[in-house]
């Protein structure tokens, strides 16, 4: 009997785990769900997702996918899990998916939100959802930058190490290819806002690492013409710093 494809679209709250990706001595998305698989089947599950997030990191719209023999419906695994994971993990929706269906090898590309907060003072509640940089933010020389990396580029100056071994490379190296990529203001929270990224793919901590760096253009300590400049350079070392995990939200994954 050939085994069955489950679909999984997933939301969590990363504060609490070590990332997504299962590890022998964290707790980690990837870990539980695979667990309280396990325990309702009473097979041993591996699920496969659509990348990998670091530790603090939240997710919207997680995929992920899982084979099985048992019958239960899709929506029966949703509702099992559910009652048995954490609150801060949640299944959105389980459906039966095509055999050769994978939720990293399929996907066309990924949105991306990073939520931050300029204000002088943070409410507490927000602290681990938005993150808090303390300066004045110039939103329009952040704007020119955000448009100029809309298309095709080496990335290389916002990958971190060990970046090709995490990502689909197909012989690209560094390039991607960015659809969308904006900074919006937050029209209910004055000081606050979010960029946006869409693309076809992202390096390891790409959107945090352009994040940190846009940071410093919207505090007037980098301009548009050195943001040129480092995007060519393809060196790690003539970028920003890494922005904090706990503002990043993958929102989308695009099939």
């Amino acid at each position: 009997m050939s085994k069955r494809n489950i679909r999984l679209d997933i939301a969590f709250d990363g504060a609490n785990y070590s990332g997504w990706q299962r590890q022998t001595n964290s707790v980690t998305v990837q870990g539980i769900i695979e667990n309280k698989l396990s325990i309702i089947t009473n097979e041993k599950i591996v699920i496969h997702g659509t990348g990998r997030t670091d530790a603090g990191v939240h997710a919207l719209a997680m995929v992920a996918n899982f084979t099985t023999s048992v019958t239960m419906t899709a929506h029966s695994f949703q509702h099992a899990l559910n009652s048995m994971l954490p609150g801060d993990v949640r299944i959105i929706e389980a459906t039966e998916a095509a055999p050769d269906f994978h939720a990293r090898y399929s996907s066309i590309g990924k949105t991306y939100r990073y939520d931050f907060f300029t204000g002088s003072l943070q409410m507490p509640a927000e602290r681990l959802y938005r993150t808090h940089i303390a300066h004045p933010f110039d939103i329009n020389p952040v704007n020119t930058c955000l448009d100029y990396l809309v298309g095709t580029h080496d990335f290389s100056s916002f990958e971190a190490t060990g970046s090709r071994d995490l990502s689909q490379t197909n012989g690209r190296g560094a390039v991607r290819t960015i659809f969308r990529a904006e900074c919006i203001a937050d029209a209910h929270q004055q000081e606050s806002f979010s960029f946006f990224f869409s693309g076809d793919g992202f390096l390891r901590r790409m959107v945090r690492n352009l994040a940190g760096t846009l940071f410093m253009v919207g505090a007037q300590r980098m301009d548009f013409i050195k943001f040129k400049s480092v995007l060519a350079a393809q060196d790690r070392q003539q970028a920003g710093p890494t922005a904090p995990a706990h503002g990043l939200f993958l929102v989308h994954v695009h099939y």
